[in-house]
């Protein structure tokens, strides 16, 4: 099916484009009534995730009231854990919560390698949503990077410091290895799912890589991104670890398209350490707090940094909940109405 709007694809494709694509993380839910009312029908987050039918109507709402040039399933990175064997709950206000965490090498005894078909309720919500669309924009398919995820297994829920995860990779890399090996392989095998039932780009989320060390970065977690950059063939990647500013120059080898950009990440500088690659992002989320007038001046800074070729416009993270929509409707129209004048 050819798309309608395929501003984002040829953007992560390197190729020219009339205007900057956008489009934004955790777009899907959060800010919008609409989404609010789709959540409160169901009993818990997890029942809206498993749900295709409801992923899909969420999946779809960003683009029909924000007009963003793409739309992400939605879903949840740690949907990945769960098909392993290790379930979680999402607790409000607080994120998500394991019951049973990993804890030592005896534990890997507790998950397995999944297979896509585990993950059968996100296909399906993939075919449904690129039905429901109908060319009009691509649809984005994503899983965590396996160092987050790994993270959240080891750790039992979110961290500051994800000390007890990182102690594992002092203490016993062989075990840290096999479980990341793990993961990577369930990775895989649900991104390759993903394509085949129609995302048109996939998304790596390296949500905590800035925790470790470049050394670390190096051996516990860019190898596992690019095993999973190499398996994925059909479509653009996006990589998106936020902190690994230490790990731009290894990035532009990676075998992907685009690389995300945080909002600590400077963008000349960014350009210059990844001349190979498309770059995405990269304004702060809080930037959005401002008036209408400091969100416009905001955005526009960050499209003349980044120039008018090779940019996906996002913003430096996921949106926070309490943005006003207007205001983020605000970034999209002002990004989707600027033209370059050189």
């Amino acid at each position: 099916m050819s798309l309608q709007n395929d501003l984002l694809l040829r953007a992560a494709n390197g190729l020219t484009t009339e205007r900057t694509p956008v489009w934004l993380m955790r777009q899907a839910g959060r800010i919008l009534p609409e989404y609010r009312q789709v959540r409160a029908s169901v009993k818990d987050f997890k029942a809206l995730v498993k749900s295709p039918e409801l992923a899909t109507e969420v999946t779809i709402q960003p683009v029909d009231i924000l007009k963003v040039d793409a739309a992400i399933i939605f879903s949840d990175i740690l949907v990945v854990p769960e098909a392993m064997g290790l379930s979680y709950e999402m607790e409000e206000n607080k994120g998500p919560v394991f019951p049973n965490k990993i804890t030592s090498p005896a534990d890997l005894a507790m998950v397995h390698v999944a297979e896509a078909g585990e993950l059968q309720y996100v296909l399906d919500a993939i075919a449904l949503t690129k039905r429901a669309l109908n060319g009009r924009v691509p649809l984005i398919g994503f899983a965590g990077a396996p160092w987050t995820i790994f993270s959240y297994m080891i750790e039992g829920r979110g961290s500051k410091t994800f000390s007890a995860a990182k102690k594992v990779l002092y203490a016993d890399p062989a075990f840290a290895h096999k479980l990341l090996d793990m993961i990577t392989e369930t990775t895989i095998k649900y991104l390759q799912a993903q394509v085949k039932a129609g995302a048109d780009l996939i998304q790596v989320f390296d949500s905590w890589a800035g925790i470790l060390s470049p050394a670390q970065y190096e051996e516990f977690s860019l190898p596992y991104i690019t095993r999973i950059c190499d398996a994925i063939t059909d479509v653009p990647k996006t990589v998106f670890a936020k902190g690994a500013f230490f790990a731009r120059a290894q990035m532009n080898n990676l075998n992907c398209h685009v690389v995300g950009l945080d909002w600590n990440m400077d963008v000349a500088e960014s350009r210059a350490l990844m001349p190979n690659k498309v770059l995405q992002g990269n304004l702060d989320p809080c930037a959005l707090y401002g008036s209408k007038q400091d969100v416009k001046r905001e955005t526009i800074k960050m499209l003349e940094a980044f120039g008018p070729q090779k940019h996906i416009a996002n913003l430096g993270h996921g949106l926070y909940p309490d943005t006003a929509v207007d205001n983020v409707r605000c970034f999209i129209d002002t990004i989707q109405e600027y033209r370059f004048s050189h």
